[in-house]
């Protein structure tokens, strides 16, 4: 490489390491260390097919995906007879993995998601050419289960999709199976699918919670969500978890890898099994455990600081995004904040110090005039 193109890369490198230390609005873990991985990167890994089909090239990480998998089938409570999977390019492809099987299983259904889904919802909704209805959501980002009895009943003809959102981007508000599924009951629908997004928290409510209200133990389907987030990894990546006998529903044999097509993509990355199973067996569930309660503890902390200066805030329960409101333009792009509404929200990830934190708060008390400070009142409008 010429020494032109040596100093560009350099300076690349050192401005990615300055922003990631300003990066506290969005959902990246940063204390992740994959070193001893780093031997694999001269290796051409492509996880081709069924992960638990050994395809023609053998230069895979299937063995591997396949104990990614069955970790987070115990996590989410999976029947350990009937369920299946795949490590995914991140939570999006795995909302259109669950929504995909639903289509496959109820073509007529309709799609109920609220208005605080993650915008794959709508855009995969779109992809699969399927009806749908939003579902107003409140003030802290769960859905009106009143507004959605009243739509599933007038069109009880019709099968159900349901996507519940275990984590909106905005407030990680979470919305409640039992109840869902209650209203299904009431309403005599027999045909539903429930998906759940748990992109973010649903690598870590599982280990705070005695019993998850999201999981299959409480009736949903499919679940999805991202290994870059609460893990951390350097590149994007996440599993999805469904039922055994649904995914076989999508299998079609092809000569040209000897394996079944029951995936989004072809040629999958095999270097994220790796990263998730390295991660997975170094932490534990205890490391896992203690990795969200710091984070929480954290979070308590943000909404504490701000609560103590007069700042409007709030934070859903079990929840790591603290909800604020919002500082002037120059801070948010300094900190990468996401904002929305007149409110902005900062995410205690793992690897987000107290230090950080405190640095961030420096910055914004000198820059918040105190007229808005108060801005929002007790709780953030989300409409």
């Amino acid at each position: 490489m010429k020494t032109r193109e040596q100093k560009k890369l350099i300076n690349f490198i050192n401005v990615i390491k300055e922003k990631s230390t300003f990066s506290i609005g969005y959902p990246f873990a940063r204390d992740f260390d994959y070193t001893e991985l780093y031997d694999l990167f001269q290796y051409p890994i492509a996880n081709v097919g069924d992960p638990f089909i050994e395809s023609n090239y053998a230069v895979n990480s299937f063995e591997i995906e396949r104990e990614v998998i069955q970790f987070f089938a115990g996590l989410f409570r999976a029947p350990k007879d009937n369920y299946s999977g795949y490590v995914t390019s991140g939570g999006s492809e795995g909302n259109l993995y669950g929504l995909y099987i639903a289509r496959e299983i109820y073509p007529e259904a309709i799609v109920y998601h609220s208005s605080e889904a993650h915008y794959s919802i709508t855009k995969n909704i779109r992809l699969l050419n399927l009806r749908s209805i939003e579902i107003q959501a409140d003030s802290k980002g769960e859905m009106d289960y009143d507004a959605l009895e009243k739509s599933i009943e007038q069109h009880r003809h019709l099968p159900v999709i349901i996507i519940a959102n275990i984590g909106t981007t905005m407030t990680e508000a979470k919305d409640d199976i039992p109840t869902i599924r209650q209203i299904l009951k009431k309403c005599s629908i027999e045909s539903y699918y429930i998906h759940c997004d748990a992109a973010l928290s649903g690598a870590y409510l599982p280990l705070l919670e005695d019993d998850p209200r999201f999981d299959f133990k409480n009736g949903i389907d499919s679940i999805a969500c991202s290994g870059h987030k609460f893990i951390g990894s350097p590149v994007p990546c996440g599993i999805v978890i469904v039922k055994k006998n649904y995914k076989e529903r999508l299998g079609q044999y092809i000569s040209y890898i000897g394996s079944q097509d029951t995936t989004i993509a072809g040629s999958r990355n095999g270097h994220s099994p790796v990263f998730l199973w390295y991660a997975v067996k170094k932490l534990g569930r205890e490391g896992m455990l203690l990795r969200a309660q710091q984070s929480l503890s954290m979070a308590i902390y943000v909404q504490r600081r701000l609560e103590e200066n007069n700042i409007s805030c709030f934070r859903n329960e079990n929840a790591i995004t603290v909800v604020f409101s919002k500082p002037d333009d120059q801070l948010c792009r300094k900190w990468q904040l996401a904002t929305k509404n007149g409110y902005a929200h900062l995410i205690c990830m793992p690897g987000i110090s107290k230090n950080i934190i405190d640095d961030f708060f420096n910055d914004l008390l000198k820059t918040l005039p105190v007229s808005n400070k108060n801005l929002l009142g007790n709780a953030c409008p989300l409409t």
